[in-house]
Parts: structure tokens; sequence; C-alpha cells
């Protein structure tokens, strides 16, 4: 049995509960989730060039990761916001962005990861705000995850669904499994679910749950979610 740790973290561009930007403390953060991949929201800054909220040099000095190289925008790590950061030992296969419909810009991410042994296929997003298009930007990361090779497929990020198990959950759980991770937003005082992680039938969810530590209350409005994920 094979097992692969993944995580999903809104990282709000750096900002923290104090409303001080340091991309140290968001490393120290993924240092203790020790996830194998993560999905990043808000990676990128909203304006202006949009560079990386994580300095590259950082990146790759104070932590055990590498982000998947989107070639989108020379100076970001995402598209819009999203990001898939993985191992510097694992390998990476074919990696896409998604165009969503949108009432304000929106993508996700794709990519192919071998880690631990395991390859999967991993789409990152951070949806709308309305629900109507978070309904519709379902549709499109499912369709899209529907194509291509069948290999086991996990989906993670900010929702930003505020319901216990309608809207966009409910379109999503027709076809993958919720690993039931817990609250994550505020940082401070967690009352919402809206960072979630799902995946296919032919992984088996081992543990999960919120990362809830002192630095992480003080690095992000949301705490980062993490699963366990086995295949035979």
């Amino acid at each position: 049995m094979k097992t692969i740790r993944v995580a999903s973290y809104n990282i709000r561009k750096a900002i923290g509960t104090d409303r001080r930007r340091i991309p140290k403390r968001v490393l120290e953060v993924l240092g203790e989730v020790d996830a194998d991949i993560v999905a990043l929201q808000e990676a990128d800054r909203r304006f202006g060039v949009r560079s990386a909220a994580i300095p590259p040099l950082l990146l790759d000095t104070l932590s055990s990761y590498k982000s998947v190289p989107l070639n989108i925008q020379t100076d970001s790590m995402g598209w819009h916001g999203n990001a898939i950061l993985v191992r510097k030992e694992a390998e990476i296969g074919a990696h896409d962005v998604l165009h969503l419909p949108y009432l304000e810009p929106r993508g996700a991410t794709m990519a192919e990861v071998t880690a631990k042994g395991m390859t999967v296929r991993v789409f990152g997003m951070h949806l709308d705000l309305s629900g109507l298009w978070r309904r519709r930007q379902a549709a499109a990361v499912i369709h899209a995850a529907a194509q291509g090779d069948r290999l086991p497929t996990i989906l993670m990020g900010d929702l930003n669904e505020w319901s216990a198990n309608g809207g966009c959950l409910a379109d999503f759980s027709r076809h993958y499994n919720f690993a039931p991770c817990g609250r994550s937003f505020h940082a401070r005082r967690p009352v919402a679910r809206l960072d979630r992680i799902m995946h296919c039938d032919r992984l088996t969810l081992k543990s999960c749950g919120v990362h809830d530590s002192a630095a992480a209350r003080k690095a992000s409005d949301h705490l980062p979610i993490w699963a366990e994920l086995t295949i035979d």
C-alpha cells in the first residue's frame, strides 16, 4: 500500500492576520504540514505584474518544494493565484492551466505528479464568490478531470462555499469523495469549511485534518488542510 500526503492552503498573498506580508511564515507552516503536494490559492499578488507572493529564491532555499512551472507570467507562481507545489524530488508530468467561466477572473491548475511511488493527477482551484458561477466553475473542473488517462485524481482548493452540502459541493460529490478535514476559515477562530480536498474512488482516505498551529494562525486568514490518501 502506497500513501501520499496532500494539502490545500489559501495563503492570502502571504499577508498574515496581523496584516503583515511575511512569506517566510508561509514556508514555516508548509514545513509543519509536511505534505508531498500542496495546492496554493492567492499565491500571487493581485495587482501590477502579479509577482509571486513567495519569492522563488525563498521557496528554493527555505523549503523542500518546487512549483509546477505553468509558464504563463514570468514573475508569477500560479494562474489567477492558483499554484501547485511538490517536493523537489517529485517528478512532474503533464501540467496545464484551466480557463474557467467567471464573473470575476478565476482559473484552476492541473499537474500529474509522481511522488512516494504514486502517480496522481492534482487539480488546484479557487472558486467564485457567486454561487451560480461556483457551480459553473465546478462543472468545468469536473469535465476537465474526466479527460485523458484514468489516473488517481485529487481536487483541492478554496471553494468559497458556505453551505453544508449544497451548491457546488453537491455537484462535486456526485463524482468525488470529500475528506472531512474541518473548519479552516477564519484562522483565528475557524467557523467555515471553505477549503476542501476531494478524491476519486481509486484512492482511499487514511486520515485528514486542519493544521492549527501558532504559526498557521498568524501566516494567513485561512488554515491549511491536509489529507493522507492510499492506493493498493
